[in-house]
């Protein structure tokens, strides 16, 4: 039996795109469709586009609307060109992932980078649990860190 990913794109662009917006998201969305149409199972639910100088998530409002979309049950799978799209440091990454990890429905992450892919669909040598467990690690060093940090996130998200 297969299962259907309700997949979303997210990238985040520099400030400088801002000229160039459409371009941008004409590509983007061009490049996330053709990927879904590519793979078996891959539909493509949207194509989250990010063009700020923010490097925080919860400033991002594009990611913000992703997440959203994961908790209302919307994505099971995020994809990503590379790591940095979704975060610009490891603090950032791990409480990501937790953030993820801890919503009703499985959230699969893929990336295309050379020396850090990530795919938990495939879930090569255990990733997923890895990756799990690298962010509950990181988030045990300081609870209250990331307490402060979600709290960002759900009310970027309430204020959509």
């Amino acid at each position: 039996m297969s299962f259907n990913y309700r997949v979303a794109g997210y990238v985040k662009l520099a400030k400088l795109w801002e000229k160039n917006k459409e371009a941008a998201l004409s590509y983007h969305k061009r490049y996330y469709k053709e990927k879904c149409d590519k793979i078996p199972g891959w539909i493509l639910q949207g194509v989250y586009v990010d063009i700020t100088g923010q490097k925080l998530i919860y400033k991002r409002p594009q990611m913000l609307h992703l997440l959203k979309a994961c908790r209302n049950g919307e994505v099971d799978c995020i994809a990503a060109q590379t790591k940095a799209y979704l975060a610009a440091n490891s603090e950032e990454f791990c409480y990501l992932l937790k953030f993820l990890s801890e919503m009703p429905g499985l959230i699969e992450l893929v990336t295309e980078d050379e020396k850090y892919h990530i795919n938990t669909i495939m879930n090569p040598e255990q990733q997923k649990e890895a990756l799990e467990k690298m962010a509950d690690d990181y988030v045990k060093l300081d609870e209250a860190k990331y307490k402060k940090w979600k709290e960002k996130i759900l009310q970027g998200i309430q204020e959509l």
